[in-house]
């Protein structure tokens, strides 16, 4: 099966400080630019890291929190992760992505305490109507370039329009070379893709006329998900001075998961 990335090694430093060494594929190319990676993969590849360090049966991520510091090289790279605050409850870690000599991304995520709160639970956030079965398949995200959106397949419900609605996306691809994929990887690598499903110009003006790369990403999940399909019940707005606002609610097939934010930089596409 094809895969975002080839796994090169992973070292462990005296220190406790991990860094693992990775390849890009096609499939991890952006749309804004085709030798950069699309920040939907990495992160997927930045939670394998997270999830891999020093795991604790009775704690799970409950928020990413993804600072893009530049372009992602399509190139090989290094991840480093550590632990910022460990504890038995709550701990915090951070994974940085590191290619051609500079940091690209630092992740850092909360590991907080699981234990049953089922007697005290309960959501604002609805059930959205329709499964992913049961919805047409989208292309008009295919207006992108780049082989991650290339690798991707969606459907859409029929009220999405320009700035607001709710699109689901899938793909058959790993995240790492002969590594399975779990369903946390395989939702939040996909996150990212917020920011193009309800483009408030449309996609095809949009791409040819204005860029509104994100600069961060937030996931904030308020239990795990499960499936293959990532539902994305998004927002865009624009200020009227060159910043603007993706936000979105997180589906899986059983219901809503938790919540992403996307800062943008908003400028007219370079000629």
């Amino acid at each position: 099966m094809s895969a975002y990335y080839k796994f090169i090694k992973r070292v462990q430093q005296t220190d406790g400080t991990c860094i693992a060494h990775y390849q890009p594929t096609k499939h991890a190319q952006g749309a804004w630019n085709e030798h950069e990676q699309h920040m939907a993969p990495a992160t997927g590849l930045l939670t394998v890291e997270l999830e891999k360090f020093l795991p604790q049966a009775n704690m799970r991520i409950a928020r990413i929190s993804l600072d893009i510091l530049g372009l992602i090289p399509l190139d090989d790279f290094t991840v480093t992760t550590r632990c910022i605050r460990p504890g038995r409850t709550i701990e915090l870690i951070e994974s940085v992505m590191s290619s051609r000599g500079r940091d690209c991304i630092i992740a850092r995520a909360w590991r907080l305490m699981t234990q049953d709160t089922s007697a005290v639970a309960g959501l604002e956030d609805q059930k959205v109507l329709h499964q992913p079965d049961e919805l047409p398949v989208w292309e008009d995200m295919k207006g992108w370039p780049g082989g991650f959106i290339e690798s991707v397949r969606l459907v859409a419900a029929p009220d999405r329009r320009p700035g607001k609605g709710m699109v689901w996306i899938t793909n058959d691809i790993e995240m790492v070379a002969d590594e399975p994929t779990d369903d946390l990887v395989h939702l939040l690598g996909m996150v990212d893709t917020a920011n193009g499903v309800v483009p408030r110009l449309g996609i095809e003006l949009s791409a040819a006329q204005w860029m509104f790369p994100n600069t961060d990403l937030q996931i904030h999940m308020h239990r795990a998900p499960k499936g293959r399909w990532l539902g994305i019940e998004a927002i865009q707005q624009y200020g009227d001075d060159g910043i603007g606002l993706t936000s979105a609610v997180l589906h899986d097939v059983h219901g809503p998961f938790g919540r992403s934010e996307q800062i943008l930089t908003i400028r007219p596409m370079p000629h």
